[in-house]
């Protein structure tokens, strides 16, 4: 069960929940509220009306609006590293490894409650430990790609980050213009197509110590 639906399950007021739960409902109640206000219009009140508490509970929990975010923002960081890591070991088939990794993106920017808004289009990037977990993400999702590269094309460190750090940009930027376009392209379709065109860039490097892919 995701936060957002513990946070409809929980919603009554009155209700007592054991601290992981509650904390859970919480930030379920916050994503909502952020995801459609913006952090500057969200105010606590809304989210503890929102998740059906009293502000001293939610207190209780979360000293002040930019911890709720930032433990939104940590847990949906890592929800996408770990998408990305394991879209890269789904398969030892480059090209396919290439299709997974650009749906991964897909996928984030679908689902998850509108969470990918907070991660990529946060109207709180002047906050330093907000830019530090953005960067962190597309620093660790990079690195990951950049791992597979180097060890199969025989590229130096700084030359597969580099190719990593664009196709990462690529699947994320056109991932978030698909979803803005009403996803007016299937999404399997628009996937193959982004796939496609990173296969055929990926590609011009050949494996390490072979000719062929």
């Amino acid at each position: 069960m995701t936060a957002i639906e513990q946070t409809e399950a929980a919603r009554p007021r009155g209700t007592r929940l054991p601290r992981r739960a509650r904390r859970n409902q919480l930030l379920g109640a916050a994503q909502e509220v952020f995801v459609a206000q913006g952090y500057h219009a969200a105010a606590m009140d809304d989210i503890a009306e929102r998740a059906g508490v009293s502000k001293p509970v939610l207190y209780q929990h979360f000293p002040g609006k930019l911890d709720l975010y930032l433990a939104l923002l940590d847990q949906h960081c890592e929800s996408l590293i770990q998408a990305v890591r394991g879209a890269l070991a789904s398969t030892t088939d480059n090209k396919q490894r290439v299709r997974a990794t650009m749906d991964a993106y897909f996928a984030y920017v679908e689902d998850d409650g509108g969470a990918f808004r907070l991660v990529f289009e946060s109207d709180l990037t002047n906050e330093p430990a907000v830019r530090e977990r953005v960067d962190k993400v597309t620093n660790e999702c990079a690195e990951a790609i950049c791992d597979v590269i180097a060890e199969d094309t025989g590229l130096s460190r700084a030359e597969s980050m580099l190719l990593a750090s664009g196709l990462g940009g690529l699947a994320q930027v056109v991932a978030r213009s698909w979803l803005h376009s009403d996803r007016s392209v299937p999404r399997d379709q628009a996937v193959q197509l982004l796939a496609s065109l990173a296969w055929r860039g990926i590609a011009g490097f050949p494996l390490h110590g072979t000719e062929h892919h």
